[in-house]
């Protein structure tokens, strides 16, 4: 890697820091609100923990994908999944916000990272398929335990990415426990 490569991906890195400032609409158990980051890193850590129970899956592959599903919310931000509706731009505002984010990357890491991007985005392969279903596991985990604010709607957590969820048997095992916590949380 030259020296050029190396300050542009530096800048590329500091610019993707801005996920740690940005914040979700799910609050932690000491009732902060969760960044983007901290989303991605737990995401993360549960794939890694489950990874034993996911025969055949290239978990590298698997892991790159769930690091960059939201590199694109570092530009505009998160939308709560309360307020996201199907045609409401928000994949074409995301994927716009990641193209310049990657921008000054080497191209092979950029086309990399886009490409990553775009397979989360259409859901087709197996990691993918994970990808999404850990990505609303994590939420729906987020918010059974954060301590969120007062009129906080627990029963949308159980319809929440159901679609997803309900891909693979083991995100199916997942959901059912976290859908237990939330009904308890719900009273």
């Amino acid at each position: 890697m030259t020296a050029e490569d190396i300050a542009r991906t530096l800048a590329f890195l500091r610019e993707a820091e801005r996920l740690k400032d940005v914040l979700r609409s799910g609050r932690t158990s000491g009732g902060r609100p969760e960044s983007t980051a901290e989303h991605t890193w737990r995401l993360c850590l549960m794939v890694l923990v489950f990874a034993r129970e996911l025969p055949g899956i290239d978990l590298a592959r698997l892991f790159r994908i769930c690091v960059v599903h939201d590199l694109g919310e570092a530009l505009s931000g998160d939308v709560p999944a309360v307020d996201q509706a199907p045609d409401d731009g928000r994949a074409a505002r995301e994927r716009a916000d990641l193209e310049a984010l990657v921008a000054p990357l080497p191209d092979d890491i950029r086309t990399g990272i886009l490409s990553l991007a775009a397979e989360y985005e259409a859901g087709a392969t197996p990691e993918a398929v994970l990808a999404k279903g850990f990505d609303k596991l994590e939420t729906i985990l987020q918010h059974s335990q954060g301590a969120n604010a007062p009129g906080f709607d627990y029963a949308f957590n159980l319809d929440y990415g159901r679609s997803r969820t309900d891909a693979h048997p083991l995100l199916a095992a997942i959901r059912e426990q976290i859908d237990a916590a939330t009904r308890t949380r719900m009273g």
